[in-house]
């Protein structure tokens, strides 16, 4: 966690000296806001042992990825937003953990969580800074799971190759972040999102695991605001 703070707060400084120009993004009551940047997520994994039959102790951890994201927003008022965080599936690799520690990569795992928020901004919606906090929900949606060679030698050896799936779940979100306005209407935005998320994996060979995910998000985006009449 404290790897990921300092990421949030170097991207912060960056964001604070790209918007020393002059200018300032007017996010006010019914504009919309359109974001485009890099996301990195990094699970914090908790994962209890893979039920029996298994080697004692044998946990998962699961490595981080970074991909585009696209975020929406609505202005309901001056200070209160929607907003949706959407992009691509993230590609994320699994190792072992406990007992299975420094076995390699047990296979891979993608996901697409697709997050809505509800943000409170602080200032005035021509300030030049917007720090801003917000809770959401996210759906987390897992996809392509692969076992590699070594998950079957560990599973089930000398046997079929072993596939598993990962629960689809409902996950609680929270978001800190702020907005740099760089010129009129165009902003930077770096923010921090902090999901807890816990899912059960599922073997072919009829172990189950289940695992704490709770996964750290860190981004950086640049941002327009642009009034639409429908």
């Amino acid at each position: 966690m404290k790897k990921q703070i300092n990421c949030a707060v170097k991207l912060l400084a960056l964001a604070a000296a790209m918007g020393v120009a002059s200018g300032a993004a007017a996010q006010s009551a019914g504009q919309w806001v359109v974001k485009v940047g890099l996301n990195k997520i990094e699970p914090d994994v908790k994962s209890d042992p893979v039920s029996a039959p298994a080697l004692p102790n044998s946990k998962a951890d699961i490595g981080a990825d970074t991909q585009p994201v696209l975020t929406i927003a609505r202005m309901l008022t001056d200070n209160i937003s929607a907003e949706m965080d959407l992009g691509v599936p993230y590609k994320h690799k699994i190792y072992g953990a406990g007992a299975l520690d420094g076995t390699g990569k047990l296979g891979t795992s993608e996901v697409l969580p697709p997050t809505a928020f509800i943000q409170y901004h602080l200032f005035q919606p021509n300030s030049m800074i917007r720090p801003y906090a917000g809770v959401g929900i996210t759906y987390a949606m897992f996809r392509n799971e692969t076992g590699s060679g070594q998950l079957t030698a560990l599973l089930n050896p000398g046997g079929k190759p072993v596939t598993f799936s990962m629960k689809n779940k409902w996950a609680a979100s929270v978001k800190i972040g702020t907005t740099i306005a760089f010129k009129e209407n165009w902003f930077v935005d770096v923010h921090m999102v902090k999901t807890k998320l816990k899912t059960t994996a599922t073997y072919s060979t009829g172990q189950t695991q289940v695992a704490a995910l709770d996964p750290t998000a860190v981004a950086i985006s640049i941002g327009h605001n642009f009034d639409w009449k429908w």
